[in-house]
């Protein structure tokens, strides 16, 4: 069938991934730090995503189409439940260890650093703490890799607005934060930052 439907230039897009938050049904992600249509019947056509696009990346199209399938799955939550099952990872990959640093998802972002195990252990990590952060992740124990290093080059090549970083309270967890603390020293940036700490209950420890 012919409908409308979103249209990518890649040479126009700067994979700053606004798309991806005003895309409701989760048909754009970002891939090797582009956005893509990553199918045809998640796509409603309505275009929420072209407003938020700063490079005019975005455009509709009518062609030859899946139908439209809503993925949302029928719920009866309280709405504040079903936009936490939402996904706000904003840019792949995640690892500290392998994020480009000079990848164009940098510019201007806040940057959430958590520990591996956060994820895990804090259950609505993706809506309190990812969402409209770009999210890298580590584990300072079993990564063999000078994180400060990695991350105050990124703080140097790019315009970062904040920090938070996101650990648990087991001592291994520590050098996530001297490493961000070592970074920014390095960078000779005064960039705004915080530290919060996650209880292996999974709940905020109060510091």
């Amino acid at each position: 069938m012919k409908r409308k439907i979103v249209k990518i230039d890649e040479e126009k897009c700067n994979g700053c991934g606004l798309c991806i938050s005003a895309c409701h049904e989760g048909a754009l992600q970002l891939v090797d730090g582009k956005a893509r249509l990553i199918s045809d019947s998640y796509c409603d056509g309505l275009g929420d995503c072209l407003p938020e696009c700063p490079t005019g990346a975005i455009t509709l199209e009518v062609r030859e189409a899946d139908a439209f399938v809503d993925p949302a799955p029928v719920t009866t939550a309280p709405a504040e439940n079903a936009a936490a099952n939402v996904s706000q990872l904003r840019q792949w990959p995640c690892q500290i260890k392998l994020v480009p640093v000079n990848a164009p998802y940098f510019d201007g972002a806040h940057l959430l650093i958590a520990a591996d195990c956060t994820a895990f252990a804090y259950a609505n990590i993706h809506s309190d703490f990812m969402r409209n952060k770009i999210t890298l992740i580590g584990c300072p124990k079993l990564d063999s890799v000078n994180y400060a290093e990695k991350l105050a080059e990124i703080l140097r090549r790019n315009n970062i607005k904040s920090i938070t970083v996101l650990k648990m309270e087991v001592p291994c967890c520590s050098g996530l934060a001297l490493a961000v603390k070592n970074a920014l020293i390095a960078s000779g940036k005064m960039i705004p930052w915080s530290i919060v700490t996650i209880s292996t209950e999974g709940s905020v420890i109060e510091e």
